[in-house]
């Protein structure tokens, strides 16, 4: 359409792009691998030379940003993401090609990809985040604009929106039933790899592009090591047994690589439906926390999957909320998480579970916070999993524990940590005089836990 303010700008536009070679972009985000990857295998196998790219968002990157007064700060998932891509660049500069990695905002950096190419379409996973939903609606709409299509493709999780649903066509809102229905429904074809690799003489050729260094976007390097890619089969044989105790070394610590995609969860998935039921109800649950997000996407937005539970009058306490935060609650237990995660990135799964049941039970401070300091600090956060994970400690989820249960942190340290070599590890002084109190005893907590919560039930259902 010709604009009378720019005479003929569309046709100088299109005549430049005449003489642009045909490309497809694969946009690289929570799917940081060449292997098993669905959207890249589609894009691949169509023979038209595929572009890959990945973008620093800045609608994420400078709230991350916030707060550093100026200077550079450490963020350990910007550094591992910049990790993977520097393997990413390696992979692929051996096949005579470069990953483009861009820092900007995506629509801004689409009209410089439609303005160095002729993109016939754009491939890509989903993302079921509502901030991602959004983003790739506006992604869509501009490629339109240019005859270019946007596709995307199932790859972060096994099942995924109405793939498992009830009989009646309605999503579940209860685990048991669910995962039920999930290993029914899984066959073969669902943890078969894409093979990708067949194709990958068809990824554009050029020659190897810069990528940004984290200090150019505000960050330093953490200089921090992350965890292995390998699945060890004695953590697998043993898993059931030793899951639950933080000092042991029980757990895969994978997640991460889940959350970025640097693993294939189908390769996970098939390795755990081998060897371990219960490392694979630890997959499906994330399964299950996803397609809770899809349908109700309220919960990624800061509200209580059980309404009521937005009616809890919580206290405002910011000192407490700190002391949590550093490990000062003078609980070992909690303590010794907290400081695990400052320090690591990383908190056990059982100890996730008391700090989140401490935090919003014992000193009745909003959930929301520490949702929210966990989306920070931990290395392999991921929405989906993190909210379903703190509203269920809380009891305003979905299949969550009942809000009269109420985790007991010596109780839990006398299962769980009955050598307390975690805590020693983390909290060495916990037998010291400068060790602090407790913040609040715990049958007082428990008793004011059960009165404010039960006001704010009571007063709903009456």
């Amino acid at each position: 359409m010709l604009r009378s303010c720019q005479p003929f700008p569309d046709l100088f536009v299109n005549d430049a792009v005449a003489y642009m070679q045909n490309v497809h972009i694969f946009w690289f985000r929570r799917d940081l691998r060449l292997d098993d990857n669905a959207a890249l295998y589609h894009a691949l196998r169509t023979g038209v030379p595929v572009v890959p790219v990945f973008i620093f968002d800045r609608n994420i990157l400078d709230l991350l940003a916030e707060g550093s007064g100026g200077d550079n700060k450490q963020d350990r998932r910007v550094a591992f993401i910049h990790s993977a891509l520097g393997e990413l660049q390696n992979e692929l500069t051996q096949m005579g090609s470069s990953l483009e990695v861009y820092y900007g905002k995506p629509p801004d950096v689409f009209k410089q990809l439609l303005l160095k190419y002729n993109i016939n379409n754009v491939f890509t996973n989903h993302d079921y985040e509502p901030y991602a939903k959004e983003r790739d609606g506006s992604i869509a709409e501009l490629l339109n604009e240019h005859n270019a299509r946007f596709h995307t493709y199932k790859d972060q999780v096994i099942f995924e929106k109405d793939e498992v649903v009830k009989d009646n066509g309605k999503p579940y809102t209860v685990f048991t039933p669910y995962s039920r229905k999930w290993k029914a429904a899984l066959t073969a074809f669902h943890l078969k790899a894409y093979p990708t690799e067949k194709y990958f003489p068809n990824f554009y050729k050029q020659e190897p592009q810069p990528i940004p260094s984290l200090r150019s976007m505000g960050f330093e390097p953490t200089g921090l090591s992350f965890p292995s890619k390998e699945l060890r089969a004695e953590v697998l044989a043993a898993y059931q047994e030793k899951r639950n105790f933080p000092a042991m070394a029980g757990t895969s610590k994978l997640g991460v690589h889940l959350r970025f995609g640097t693993i294939s969860c189908r390769w996970l998935a098939q390795q755990a439906k081998d060897s371990s039921d219960t490392y694979l109800n630890e997959l499906i649950w994330r399964d299950f926390y996803h397609m809770i997000l899809w349908h109700f996407s309220q919960v990624g937005k800061g509200r209580a999957f059980k309404p009521e539970y937005d009616t809890i009058e919580w206290r405002r306490d910011t000192g407490e909320f700190e002391k949590w935060c550093t490990g000062q609650t003078g609980y070992p237990i909690v303590d010794a998480g907290m400081r695990e995660l400052n320090a690591t990135g990383f908190m056990h799964n059982r100890v996730r579970m008391i700090v989140a049941s401490f935090l919003s039970k014992h000193l009745l401070l909003d959930w929301r916070l520490g949702e929210a300091y966990f989306a920070e600090k931990l290395l392999d956060f991921d929405l989906a999993a993190n909210n379903g994970g703190w509203q269920w400690a809380v009891g305003s989820g979905c299949d969550a524990a009942p809000y009269f249960r109420i985790f007991n942190p010596y109780l839990q340290t006398q299962k769980f940590d009955p050598q307390l070599e975690y805590i020693k590890k983390w909290v060495p002084e916990f037998q010291e005089f400068s060790y602090p109190k407790p913040l609040v005893e715990h049958e007082v907590a428990r008793k004011r836990c059960l009165e404010v919560y039960g006001k704010a039930l009571r007063n709903i259902n009456s």
